[in-house]
């Protein structure tokens, strides 16, 4: 297994969504969002890559409607179509779910731009 330091963000956040409760301590949904956000944040005023740039449009182009939740709240319509009552208090088995289903709609997301940013000519 490669380094964290070694790995392409897109290896980062698989490796981070098999285990995340090593990362945010109890794995809930908005401890994983919460992540995830300090991570954009850091890396937007540090000069970093942008990891979340375009994931909102993403979901929605995804899910076909869009809401008022933000990209948290579009993974939630995907991973709960059924619906929640209370989108901080999630029962464990939405939880998990919410979870995996974040983690397969971020490597979708991060590996359609791979594949953008591959396809783009060098100028």
């Amino acid at each position: 297994m490669k380094h964290p330091s070694d790995m392409s963000e897109r290896e980062y956040f698989a490796f981070i969504g098999q285990r995340p409760g090593m990362f945010v301590g109890k794995a809930s949904f908005h401890m994983v969002t919460a992540f995830l956000a300090g991570y954009e944040t850091y890396a937007d005023r540090h000069g970093g890559p942008s990891l979340l740039t375009g994931l909102d449009e993403w979901l929605v182009a995804r899910r076909g409607r869009d809401c008022n939740h933000g990209w948290p709240g579009h993974v939630l319509h995907i991973a709960l179509p059924h619906g929640w009552k209370n989108m901080w208090d999630l029962p464990p088995e939405d939880e998990q779910r919410a979870i995996k289903v974040l983690f397969e709609l971020l490597d979708a997301f991060l590996a359609d731009r791979e594949a953008a940013t591959s396809t783009q000519d060098p100028q």
